[in-house]
């Protein structure tokens, strides 16, 4: 059984770190606070009303909106949603209802960016919360894989892939002196813009679920000599460190991390031609925060549990842990559960207290002890999801997410080839 503590909530034996009580509104601090000044009133946090409010403006739009929620949202949020999921299964989801006018998408920006790439010109997304970032896709930006591409072309590793303009995406020839060349593959949590440069070069973009499908399929784009490619792979390090050794079979040594913020990467170009994989120094600060101790901790703490975790984690809790897998595989596996089965889960925190609220039957603790949301996701609150509610309803579209043709246009050539992917 999940223990609960006195407010009949479940204890997930975490404790609150200064950093949880802003976010949950018991501290402030000005500096913080980009994104909370709207255009109008922004309804007080403490309005008694606010859940009244929402359902009101929900229903007067009827099916001109769909409200999409992510899975790290807050539950105050998630009740309004439409259909909850990751952030690719919400974009698709959004570009299957054409009728409403209005996506209200509750997650964070690169995946509203996302649901405006797939949806229909008709169609406009709205962020409840301009502010609503990823610390993970904010780790790379246009201008670091531009200079980072230079970089690979001058090691002679790269180059000779489509290059937007031309629409050469079948183009298969090798870099300088026939190297092999380099395939970009991006995590669906960059921006539009990574994704755009992903599909000017002939990439894809992965999920955490076929992220081994994706890889797989980068390094067979081999020339006509056989010369096997290699991948660079942005944002996020850990996802493509797990994929590369664990599904891929590489080794530890066939990896090495571009840092954008050190010259040339801070690697060699004898380090470059080596490496199979070349991993962009990214990160998500909520997985990022795990560790090979924590997992030691939890074993000791909680008599047979099962450790499950993100494959965002660093590589040593994925090696320490039972099971590894995306939110949806984490979400199915604990539903699947037995009766009495004890459970520690690595991931963002709202999600493993929904689904320990959601499986009483069932031992569920963070693998952390101490509180971790994801600062961002937590932005999108009731009282920014009751403004941009009320304001569709009041005729006004506000915090509108508009990615440009061009960038939408090369962005969703790299989305098709992830859908095109074997077994997708």
């Amino acid at each position: 059984m999940t223990a609960t503590s006195d407010m009949g909530t479940p204890d997930l034996g975490v404790q609150p770190t200064p950093l949880a009580l802003l976010l949950l509104g018991q501290r402030s601090d000005s500096d913080s606070e980009r994104g909370t000044a709207c255009p109008g009133e922004l309804p007080a946090a403490s309005d008694p009303t606010l859940v009244a409010r929402a359902r009101t403006a929900k229903d007067a739009l009827g099916d001109k909106v769909f409200v999409l929620g992510h899975h790290y949202q807050r539950d105050e949020v998630i009740q309004f949603a439409d259909v909850t999921g990751d952030s690719f299964k919400l974009a698709r989801e959004a570009a299957a209802r054409p009728e409403a006018s209005y996506v209200v998408f509750c997650g964070v920006h690169f995946m509203a960016e996302s649901a405006d790439i797939l949806t229909g010109n008709h169609q406009q997304v709205v962020l409840p919360d301009l502010a609503a970032g990823c610390s993970m896709a904010d780790m790379a930006t246009a201008e670091q894989v531009a200079e980072a591409w230079d970089v690979l072309t001058d090691a002679g590793i790269a180059g000779g892939r489509g290059s937007g303009a031309s629409g050469n995406r079948g183009g298969r020839g090798s870099g300088a002196s026939g190297n092999p060349v380099t395939v970009p593959v991006s995590y669906m949590n960059s921006s539009a813009a990574i994704k755009a440069f992903t599909g000017r070069h002939g990439g894809t973009i992965c999920t955490s679920s076929n992220a081994e499908v994706a890889m797989r399929w980068a390094l067979d784009q081999g020339d006509a000599g056989g010369k096997g490619e290699k991948v660079l792979f942005l944002p996020d390090q850990h996802l493509g460190r797990n994929t590369a050794v664990l599904q891929l079979g590489l080794s530890l040594d066939d990896c090495v991390v571009y840092d954008p913020r050190r010259p040339n990467g801070g690697l060699t170009v004898d380090q470059l031609r080596a490496a199979t994989v070349i991993l962009w120094k990214g990160h998500c600060s909520v997985h990022g925060r795990f560790t090979a101790q924590t997992v030691t901790e939890v074993r000791e703490r909680v008599p047979g549990v099962t450790v499950l975790v993100h494959p965002e984690c660093k590589h040593e809790v994925v090696t320490a842990a039972d099971l590894v897998g995306s939110t949806e595989f984490i979400i199915k596996t604990i539903e699947a559960a037995p009766s009495g089965s004890a459970w520690a889960i690595g991931t963002e925190l709202n999600l493993v207290s929904r689904l320990a609220k959601a499986h009483p039957d069932k031992t569920i603790v963070f693998l952390d002890k101490t509180v971790c949301f994801c600062s961002t996701m937590n932005r999108i609150d009731l009282p920014h999801l009751v403004w941009a509610l009320e304001s569709l309803v009041d005729g006004r579209v506000v915090n509108r997410i508009d990615v440009d043709n061009d960038t939408a246009h090369y962005a969703k050539v790299a989305l098709d080839q992830m859908l095109a992917l074997p077994g997708i």
